[in-house]
């Protein structure tokens, strides 16, 4: 399918991003990424464009040409930093959305793949892609799901009037991996945990109990469920998860059991925890034929050996929340 063909990336030089360039390169693809990071994370084989697309004229541009669009862009950081600061993640995001889809259709882009979040979900022990719009988003979630959400519904819009049926929507579970955010300031569970572990911290504390349970899922197989959904066109929004739940707990053993100095983990049970448990239900997935495949084990040892040989590349990536004037 993409062997000969022009396919954007948004955020291609982030976390899934990255891994997701490089598939489609081996598929033959002449990939073009736009994104705000440094270009040294750029795929050297791709054609890179550092670009601001809350401008509409920017992605009209880089939309010139394309047979296909993943649309990757965001804003990645962690719950606490959502809620001090949620119009630097609502703004951009919905902005993000409106702008990217409305240029990919007036490029005439055959098929476009919107990245949507779990943080459109309602709290629930499993997330099923139909209950979205029974439920609001859980009140941890509730300017990034709404953005998302919002997403979602010109997906819907677009089908309704403009009979495009080639806009599909994946929605990912907790992603890590590579490329990721390591900025402990604002970096989810796994990569500030992995970031504060290697760097020295010690005690390394840790906010809760350690007991809630997540959806953890690793960047290449995320890329690998996207390439699948834009081959399959389901055209129904595909969670893309594990499926396996993992308590923080556990992820703190893995992080330790692969550091040579352990530091001493301090729990701290009078921080917030958020949901005690989110699973994602992946059926759907399973029925165009996808599976995880890469361990929680395996995916953290190779998260934490990248960090250690990359440190400079992962200081290089645009930070909304750090970064003087923002998307200027």
């Amino acid at each position: 399918m993409f062997n000969d063909k022009n396919v954007l990336v948004t955020g291609g030089t982030g976390l899934i991003g990255r891994p997701l360039v490089e598939m489609l390169i081996e598929r033959g693809a002449r990939v073009r990424i736009a994104s705000l990071d440094d270009p040294s994370r750029a795929h050297p084989k791709a054609e890179f464009h550092r670009v601001n697309l809350m401008n509409f004229n920017n992605c009209k541009e880089v939309c010139d040409g394309m047979d296909y669009v993943f649309n990757l862009v965001g804003i990645k950081g962690s719950p606490a930093m959502t809620a001090k600061k949620p119009a630097s993640f609502f703004v951009p995001t919905i902005t993000f959305s409106i702008n990217m889809m409305e240029a990919a259709r007036q490029c005439g882009v055959k098929r476009y793949l919107f990245t949507s979040s779990i943080g459109v979900y309602s709290p629930a022990e499993v997330f099923y892609e139909d209950d979205v719009w029974k439920t609001f988003p859980s009140e941890n979630d509730r300017f990034a799901g709404w953005a998302k959400r919002m997403g979602e519904l010109q997906a819907d819009a677009y089908r309704i009037e403009y009979g495009w049926d080639g806009v599909n929507i994946v929605r990912p579970a907790n992603v890590y991996g590579a490329y990721d955010n390591f900025d402990p300031n604002n970096a989810m569970v796994i990569p500030s945990l992995i970031k504060r572990a290697i760097d020295g911290e010690n005690p390394l504390t840790v906010w809760g109990d350690g007991s809630p349970v997540r959806d953890f899922i690793h960047a290449r197989d995320v890329a690998q469920g996207m390439i699948l959904v834009m081959e399959k066109n389901p055209q129904k929004p595909v969670n893309l998860g594990s499926g396996v739940g993992v308590t923080i707990r556990q992820i703190v053993d893995v992080i330790m059991d692969n550091m040579e100095v352990k530091p001493k983990v301090v729990w701290d049970a009078q921080k917030p925890t958020g949901d005690k448990k989110r699973l994602m239900d992946i059926s759907r997935a399973h029925s165009i034929g996808f599976a995880s495949g890469v361990s929680l084990a395996e995916g953290v040892k190779e998260t934490m050996n990248w960090y250690r040989a990359n440190k400079d590349k992962a200081e290089k990536r645009y930070n909304v929340f750090t970064q003087e004037g923002k998307f200027v």
